[in-house]
């Protein structure tokens, strides 16, 4: 397959089961029990260990629903102070081989080793050193995804999980992404890949056959993204300086809230932490967010934006009130939130490099 465009070596490093993994390996009373991060009466689970992902839990989903699925989970509290320590210490790792780490949460990041501190060669005994490294500095195991872009190291790192890696050689992309289940893309959902399985697309190669009007006109704007990467074209380079876009706060409540006063206290909680958290990170905003997710799990969002920044708790709580008073219904409230964006970092100008390489020594250097 010919690429128009130079190759690089993209490694993407995932840690498996995260924060789970944390709380079995800083407690070994939890090792090999199915665990919740997060959760318990009312909330939603965080992060789930492999045993629990077993019987069905998953993030994001309702602890009554988690239980209902592994009647013997262990709900266990968040302890984030704990993950962001063990997540400084595995970037510490990935920076010994190239300053070019792209962090997309505490727990992934890409790496971009076309040219890399230790001139290794091979991409694939990268992955295995940072991975065995990690292990011996935190007892935690991480997967690892290398190819020639991002898209394909992300969906590579997830093949080989828990505990392993994969390699999509430049030779191979072409045959790896047409026999591609669609649900297994990078950025399509679970809506996106019913919709096309009603289209007739079941795999890469039936996306390909498409042209991109055809796309385009079923997709939207996400339909020449689907013509590209079906095609091993995804050019977005590994950002070193990510620009953070938005501060948020929320609560999850153990008994519906529908009394006023009890929505003033808690808007008022929410303002104060917010302003302390932008405060510690000197970050400023304009646009203010109210959250709300109501008992039925509806929910609503609502911002106003300013021409000056936000700059006291006052003002976030003043114009949380505003919003929440503009909100389309009275039921009893589940969750709250506040969120600012429109940062002072994004003025900040973002340094990007494009490294590029023969495709001859790429193939040659990963293995």
């Amino acid at each position: 397959m010919d690429f128009p465009f130079s190759l690089r070596k993209i490694i993407h490093v995932d840690m498996d089961a995260f924060y789970a993994s944390v709380e079995q390996h800083d407690n070994p009373a939890l090792r090999g029990k199915a665990i919740a991060v997060g959760g318990g009466y009312r909330g939603v689970v965080s992060a789930a260990s492999y045993e629990a992902r077993k019987y069905g839990v998953r993030s994001a989903m309702p602890s009554k629903t988690a239980k209902e699925k592994c009647p013997h989970l262990i709900f266990v509290p968040t302890r984030f102070a704990r993950y962001k320590e063990i997540s400084k210490q595995i970037r510490e790792i990935f920076y010994e081989y190239t300053d070019l780490v792209e962090p997309l949460s505490l727990d992934e990041a890409y790496l971009d080793v076309t040219e890399n501190k230790k001139e290794i060669e091979s991409a694939n005994q990268i992955a295995k050193e940072i991975r065995q490294k990690i292990f011996d500095k935190t007892g935690l195991t991480a997967s690892a995804g290398i190819s020639i872009n991002k898209f394909l190291a992300k969906v590579a790192s997830d093949i080989n999980k828990p505990n392993g890696q994969k390699t999509i050689h430049p030779e191979k992309v072409e045959a790896f992404l047409e026999e591609l289940p669609v649900e297994k893309f990078y950025g399509v959902g679970k809506v996106t890949a019913n919709k096309m399985f009603s289209l007739g697309m079941y795999k890469g190669k039936d996306i390909k056959k498409r042209s991109i009007e055809d796309l385009t006109r079923m997709f939207g704007k996400s339909g020449s993204y689907y013509y590209n990467v079906v095609r091993g074209i995804h050019l977005s380079e590994v950002k070193p300086h990510r620009i953070q876009k938005s501060v948020a706060v929320e609560r999850t409540f153990f008994e519906d809230l529908f009394d006023q006063q009890q929505i003033d206290e808690k808007l008022q909680n929410l303002s104060e932490e917010l302003h302390t958290r932008l405060q510690k990170n000197n970050i400023l905003g304009r646009t203010l967010t109210l959250k709300i997710k109501y008992k039925d799990f509806s929910l609503y969002t609502r911002s106003f934006t300013k021409d000056e920044y936000f700059s006291t708790v006052e003002e976030f709580y003043n114009t949380g009130k505003k919003l929440w008073e503009l909100r389309p219904f009275d039921k009893a409230v589940r969750l709250l939130g506040l969120s600012v964006s429109h940062l002072n970092t994004e003025e900040k100008k973002q340094i990007s490099v494009q490294l590029k390489i023969p495709f001859e020594e790429f193939q040659e250097g990963i293995n």
